[in-house]
């Protein structure tokens, strides 16, 4: 059964439920009002008549036998006009009648009375006079006015809550209506599917919240062919090249030079880098990458990379400089995962610059952060590339191609690991003029 259907049986079981005990409530009360201020007094007369019969049963030896001869007290009789009485049997035979009005009339308008002789009911005494029937016609009928009011008021009230009810439910479930045919198209496989947002409410949230979640997943399987084209590319090069190199050593049939071997352990090595690299990445975007943080300077951290990338620097010239603006430079961190950042930066830095060119690494101080920019005066980067620079296997014409070496990783790995640590990267570039990658890590 469907949502609607569910909250409408709810409603209209609610509804006619509340009209029932509307209708019994309101006649209940309205009778029970109408006894007391319709109630004609007549015990004085009805017990006096009552007593007189069970004498006289009492008398004829518990039988009713010429009780159709009695003569009734005239009295009583004349007191109100058309007075009558009529008494019943307890099996509901006439015993005894007098009076000008029918006898219906006597036993339905009239006042009841038992009349008892032992402790035990022997007959029904039924009495009546004109202004006993008086106001129990007008308290019949207004009971019954009061009934048939209440009932079709109630009726009235349940068809409208019923369409009031129908109303809301359709209402309150078209946003779901709308949303449940787009989840199976998704489920499907149709990513980036959108629905209509209509309102405002928890609804307009589900589906603003099913749109983000659909573009993201869009997203995610574009990120995912992407990476299955570059990954079977990368992993195409070097095996195209093993594969040719072996083929051509078993086409010569000779003893094989060990520096010609060289070029195959070459692509062997950057094969297996290009693995590892793809593991590690893997291993940070799911959060599980193992991190041994303990106390490290970076300065000193920093001057030692500097060190090791000199003899690049120096093939074409360029001047790396460390500046250091302030005393406390020790942070917890990985210091093999963030040296892997900023040999990359400073390997990218030095690649991306011309002879003579300059490379700047300036530690800064900031709130509960350290920052670390690593600006070089390279090429630069064209504005519509930087947006998805730390993206696995990106490369541009203008900065990354592979001409220039490299897997297309390290600034993907770069990011993941400082994201690890809790800091970001974040990198501004100038075409023509240079490009600066700033990491904030923090204490």
């Amino acid at each position: 059964m469907s949502i609607r259907r569910k909250l409408f049986f709810t409603m209209a079981v609610f509804i006619i439920g509340m009209g029932i005990m509307f209708s019994l409530i309101t006649k209940v009360v309205v009778i029970n009002i109408l006894d007391v201020m319709l109630k004609v007094d007549r015990s004085h007369e009805t017990n006096e008549l009552a007593t007189a019969f069970a004498h006289y049963y009492e008398t004829h030896h518990r039988s009713w036998n010429g009780i159709q001869h009695i003569r009734l007290n005239t009295d009583i009789m004349k007191k109100h006009e058309q007075a009558g009485v009529v008494l019943l049997s307890p099996e509901g035979k006439q015993l005894y009648t007098t009076g000008e009005v029918p006898v219906s009339w006597m036993i339905g308008l009239g006042i009841s009375t038992k009349v008892q002789a032992d402790g035990k009911t022997v007959a029904f005494l039924h009495y009546y006079d004109h202004e006993v029937g008086n106001m129990a016609k007008v308290r019949k009928g207004i009971t019954s006015s009061v009934a048939t009011l209440s009932l079709l008021s109630a009726a009235a009230l349940v068809l409208i809550s019923l369409f009031v009810a129908h109303w809301l439910s359709k209402r309150f479930t078209a946003p779901l209506e709308l949303l449940l045919p787009a989840i199976d198209r998704l489920g499907k496989g149709e990513f980036g599917i959108q629905v209509p947002v209509i309102t405002k409410d928890e609804y307009g949230k589900v589906a603003q919240t099913f749109n983000e979640m659909s573009k993201q997943l869009q997203q995610a399987e574009e990120v995912r062919r992407r990476l299955m084209a570059d990954v079977a590319h990368e992993l195409r090069t070097p095996l195209t090249i093993l594969r040719g190199k072996l083929d051509w050593f078993q086409q010569q049939r000779r003893p094989i030079e060990p520096e010609k071997l060289l070029p195959l352990q070459d692509e062997l090595i950057r094969l297996t880098r290009l693995v590892e690299d793809l593991h590690q990445l893997s291993l940070a975007e799911a959060g599980k990458l193992p991190l041994e943080r303990k106390p490290t300077d970076m300065e000193s951290l920093l001057q030692q990379l500097i060190e090791r990338v000199a003899p690049s620097a120096e093939e074409k010239n360029i001047r790396i400089h460390l500046t250091c603006s302030t005393n406390y430079t020790t942070i917890s961190v990985d210091p093999h995962r963030i040296t892997q950042v900023f040999l990359n930066l400073l390997v990218n830095a030095i690649r991306y610059t011309p002879e003579g060119g300059t490379v700047n690494v300036v530690i800064d101080e900031e709130p509960s952060m350290l920052q670390i920019a690593v600006t070089d005066t390279g090429i630069g980067i064209a504005p519509e590339h930087l947006p998805f620079l730390f993206h696995r296997f990106y490369r541009t014409d203008e900065a990354r191609t592979r001409n220039r070496g490299g897997t297309g990783l390290g600034l993907a790995i770069a990011n993941e690991f400082v994201s690890a640590h809790g800091g970001t990267i974040d990198v501004h570039s100038t075409p023509g003029q240079g490009t600066t990658f700033l990491v904030k890590l923090p204490r």
